[in-house]
C-alpha cells in the first residue's frame, strides 16, 4: 500500500496546481524572467508549466508504472520535457484544457496506484538518471516531481513582484 500522506498529496495535486496557476497575473502567464537562475523547476512559463506536468503524468508516469507493473525489471526513460514544449506548442495551449486534460490523468494515477499490493509497489525498475528503483520508488518521484512545479510556479510570482517593483533583477 502507498503511504497515506504520498496518496493524498497525488490526489490533492491537481487542486494545488490549478491554484497555482491561478495566482499568477494574466498578463504574466507567459512571462520570462530575464534569467532563471535558482528555479526550483525547469524554466518554463506558467503555462508551461502546466504542459510540462500534464505531459509528464501521461507520457511519463503513466507509460513507467505500467511497464513495471508488465515488465521484469524495465529501463525506463526520461521524457524530453524542453522537445514535448516545443512539439506540442507548449506556449499555445489552453490552459482550461490543459487542467481538464491533467485531472483525468491524475485521477487514472490516483485509482491505479490505490489498488496496487504491496508486492506490486515492490516491483523493480531502472529509472533513467534515478537509477534502480521500484514502483514505489517512482510514486514519490512523481510527488516530488509535482511539488518541484508548485515552487516553480511561486518562484515565478516572486518574480513577477519583483519585475512589478522594479527592484528585483528579471
Amino acid at each position: 500500500m502507498i503511504n497515506t500522506a504520498t496518496l493524498n498529496a497525488l490526489a490533492d495535486f491537481p487542486r494545488q496546481l490549478e491554484a497555482h496557476y491561478v495566482a499568477i497575473p494574466a498578463r504574466f502567464k507567459h512571462w520570462t524572467p530575464q534569467t532563471w537562475d535558482t528555479v526550483p523547476s525547469e524554466p518554463f512559463t506558467a503555462i508551461e508549466q502546466i504542459c510540462h506536468v500534464r505531459d509528464i503524468e501521461i507520457d511519463g508516469y503513466h507509460a513507467r508504472f505500467q511497464r513495471t507493473l508488465d515488465e521484469d525489471n524495465p529501463t525506463l526513460p526520461g521524457v524530453d520535457g524542453f522537445a514535448l514544449a516545443r512539439e506540442r506548442a507548449y506556449a499555445t495551449a489552453d490552459a482550461a484544457e490543459v487542467f481538464v486534460a491533467f485531472h483525468s490523468a491524475r485521477t487514472k494515477t490516483v485509482q491505479l496506484l490505490s489498488g496496487l499490493s504491496d508486492t506490486q509497489l515492490a516491483r523493480p525498475a531502472v529509472f533513467e538518471d534515478y537509477g534502480p528503483s521500484t514502483l514505489r520508488g517512482l510514486v514519490h518521484y512523481l510527488c516530488s516531481h509535482d511539488q518541484q512545479h508548485l515552487a516553480g510556479l511561486q518562484w515565478l510570482l516572486g518574480k513577477i513582484e519583483g519585475q512589478r517593483v522594479g527592484k528585483a533583477p528579471g
